[in-house]
């Protein structure tokens, strides 16, 4: 798996776990959706990922040929 590949997943996970929360938790929980929604806006922009800097540091898409070249 590829890091990119890792991050579009875990940002997919956060996506559905946050509306989760929101409809069984506390409604507020849906900052947290908007949250991953403007770090993903940022990161198409600007190229930083903190997502994918901390799963590089893991070895997450080592030896692929990863198009996150910032993270």
């Amino acid at each position: 798996m590829t890091l990119d590949r890792a991050v579009q997943a875990f940002a997919g996970v956060m996506v559905l776990v946050s509306v989760l929360l929101t409809q069984f938790v506390h409604p507020n929980f849906f900052w947290l959706t908007v949250f991953i929604g403007a770090n993903l806006v940022q990161s198409a922009f600007t190229g930083f990922c903190p997502a994918g800097m901390v799963m590089k540091k893991l070895g997450i898409g080592r030896g692929d040929g990863a198009s996150c070249n910032r993270c």
